[in-house]
């Protein structure tokens, strides 16, 4: 399944693979919940949205989701992405609080969240947070970086985030 955008007259067809090209090797998972978010929000504000006329805003902190959505909307140069912690639901815990996405295009916009179905695990949270860790841990937490990027790319999207 790819990501379909357009450009003036232009069709962009983005898979993750693509995104993972241009973002790197570092934090997979990011950018898995980046090309979730925006497979399930994109759709629902027009059947194709012109990318840089789509505004993001999102509690997701991660360097991965940012280079998805960049260069699937270019959001981030143009000044249309923006991170927040309005958007954070600690009602959800901390394993869920950050992973709500807010896309606004032409007057409309919907909201997405991470379903609570596993996708996120404890562990990967607490080891991304802590500071200063060994490299066994490092080590961990890749592994678990990877094993989560699995368990959402397996799902359709609409199984991974809902809109709310």
């Amino acid at each position: 399944m790819s990501l379909i955008v357009r450009e003036d007259t232009t069709t962009l067809d983005f898979t993750f693979d693509d995104l993972m090209k241009y973002h790197g090797p570092h934090f997979p998972g990011g950018v898995a919940h980046a090309y979730s978010a925006m497979r399930v929000a994109l759709p629902r504000l027009a059947p194709l949205v012109e990318r840089r006329e789509v505004q993001v805003r999102t509690a997701f902190r991660g360097p991965g989701g940012r280079d998805a959505v960049e260069m699937v909307l270019r959001a981030v140069t143009e000044d249309r992405y923006i991170v927040t912690a309005e958007l954070e639901k600690p009602e959800r815990g901390q394993v869920l609080e950050r992973y709500v996405w807010e896309f606004g295009y032409l007057g409309n916009s919907v909201t997405v969240q991470l379903r609570d179905n596993g996708f996120v695990v404890e562990e990967f949270i607490a080891l991304g947070r802590k500071p200063d860790r060994t490299e066994d841990e490092e080590a961990r937490l890749t592994q678990l970086k990877r094993e989560m990027t699995a368990r959402l790319l397996s799902r359709d999207a609409d199984e991974v985030y809902e809109i709310v």
